[in-house]
């Protein structure tokens, strides 16, 4: 299953480094690596769009649900199998998801391009380019750097699939930025992005498209719904960002494992097209709730 192609010299960088670093390394790279996955997003989108900057908050956030979805899109396409699945001398030394065997490829998502490579492209260097912040810019550069740097030495992507990724990421700041520029409405723009995305349906086999499907749909929705009934304001109060932060990962955390509690681990787990759908409307309400309905908690209508 999956396609096995690779130069040469990725597989010996990448034994060169896990020889060289060892383990003492992992716990440096699982910080850095997570620093590109979902929940330290959230926190990063959360921590703009229930704190400092609403409208900020929405443009990182469409581009980083744009990164989630079109990213394994581009995957499934290729479908190439993770190093340390074809190269004995290659160590998985953090899984993808730990839900699924490392061997899953369903599970654990194709290899090319890298996501967090795309996530980091996205979150990291949008940040300059909305405040025109030019001591932001370095943040935009070493970010995107380290993350991939720790994807290739964790075992789980080639050196190409975090080059391909930070090409990605690069290409969707300017598709959805030209978007942005012809298409005014954004309720418009959400929805065309999400019809374009939609065509993953037909050919999409891995468990990473339908949770960054469901992400994106509950995202888009929660915008609308805020902005038509709870209309809260932003802070700059540094206690209540945090609290407002620390309420909303804590409530991602929480629905995540209670709308898993209705199915079976091994219904989860399966490769089937009806586990995959669970799986989009599970992270579906997960995200309108944390995006478009937790907010109500800290909104003038709740103060009211």
């Amino acid at each position: 299953m999956g396609r096995s192609f690779w130069f040469e010299w990725e597989v010996q960088l990448m034994q060169w480094l896990q020889s060289t670093l060892g383990g003492k390394f992992v716990t440096v790279a699982d910080i850095i690596t997570n620093m590109g996955e979902g929940v330290f997003l959230v926190a990063i989108i959360g921590l703009i769009y229930w704190g400092f900057d609403k409208e900020f908050g929405k443009y990182v956030g469409n581009l980083v649900v744009v990164g989630a979805v079109w990213n394994p899109m581009v995957k499934n396409l290729i479908l190439r199998r993770r190093p340390y699945m074809d190269h004995a001398g290659i160590k998985c030394l953090k899984a993808v998801d730990s839900e699924y065997d490392i061997m899953d490829l369903s599970g654990q998502g194709y290899s090319f391009p890298s996501g967090h490579s795309t996530n980091s492209i996205l979150c990291f260097t949008s940040l300059p380019t909305y405040l025109r912040n030019k001591y932001l810019v370095m943040l935009g550069i070493v970010m995107p750097l380290l993350i991939g740097f720790s994807r290739v030495y964790l075992g789980v992507h080639y050196p190409t699939d975090v080059i391909g990724g930070w090409l990605l990421g690069l290409v969707i700041l300017l598709v959805v930025g030209n978007l942005q520029a012809v298409v005014k409405k954004r309720w418009h723009l959400n929805l065309i992005i999400f019809l374009i995305s939609l065509v993953g349906l037909f050919y999409c086999r891995s468990a990473d498209y339908y949770t960054s499907l469901g992400l994106m749909a509950g995202f888009y929705l929660a915008q609308e719904f805020e902005d038509k009934f709870i209309h809260f304001d932003n802070t700059s109060n540094i206690i209540k960002i945090i609290l407002r932060v620390a309420g909303g990962i804590g409530l991602f955390l929480l629905l995540n494992i209670l709308s898993k509690m209705p199915f079976s681990e091994k219904f989860l787990e399966s490769a089937t097209f009806s586990a995959y759908i669970v799986r989009f409307i599970r992270y579906f309400v997960v995200s309108f709730i944390v995006l478009g309905v937790y907010p109500f908690v800290f909104s003038k209508n709740r103060v009211k």
